[in-house]
């Protein structure tokens, strides 16, 4: 007796993912993609903040630069302003010649200027002021300003609040300079909104005028 064999179709497995197990894979790569996107921003700003700082602490430096090279060859030399007679002192701290809130003005040497080529002399005129929270660097083609001549303005440091020079005459600093010498010592004080209060002395070539009152 012959016996037929029965033959079953194996069905095909398809099984797919449940609906919990997208939500959860979903929910997963929303995390890591969170994560990644905020490590990413806080390196970009951080990126960016230290080239910021490194901007600024590069115009604080360059500046100050520039302040010890002009307050450390100032030179015994008064100098004429709009054409009136020479002035009788070496230092001028005059806000009503140069329109800023404080303001310091003299002559410097070693302006360069090889074998006097261009029509002017190796002394300069510098003011320094304060204008519009931006500390700014003044100077004129010639030492002593004809009428009408304006100055060639440079800015050196921005989001500056206030400024203020003191004079040091041998024994103490003083907050104003009266006297037709030179101070043996300049001080400037800055004011930043970022930085708070920085202050920089520079030796300059003046004379103790209390050891001069004592002879």
């Amino acid at each position: 007796m012959i016996i037929p064999q029965r033959h079953y179709c194996q069905q095909p497995s398809n099984k797919g993912f449940t609906l919990l197990e997208v939500l959860i894979a979903i929910a997963i790569f929303s995390v890591i993609s969170l994560s990644s996107f905020t490590i990413f921003d806080s390196v970009l700003k951080g990126d960016e903040t230290s080239q910021i700082r490194s901007k600024r602490q590069n115009e604080l430096q360059r500046a100050f630069l520039i302040i010890e090279r002009d307050l450390t060859q100032i030179a015994r030399r008064s100098a004429r302003l709009n054409g009136e007679a020479p002035q009788t002192r070496f230092l001028q701290t005059v806000t009503d010649v140069i329109d800023g809130e404080q303001a310091l003005a003299f002559v410097r040497h070693g302006w360069t200027n090889p074998g006097l080529l261009l029509p002017r002399s190796d002394m300069q005129a510098v003011a320094y002021q304060l204008s519009e929270e931006t500390l700014q660097r003044l100077h004129f083609n010639f030492v002593d300003a004809v009428v009408g001549e304006e100055p060639k303005i440079r800015p050196l440091i921005t989001d500056v609040i206030s400024v203020s020079f003191e004079y040091y005459d041998g024994k103490k600093w003083q907050e104003t300079w009266q006297s037709a010498e030179l101070p043996l010592a300049i001080a400037i004080e800055i004011e930043a909104n970022d930085y708070g209060l920085i202050r920089r002395q520079f030796l300059v070539p003046g004379i103790d005028i209390n050891a001069k009152k004592s002879t």
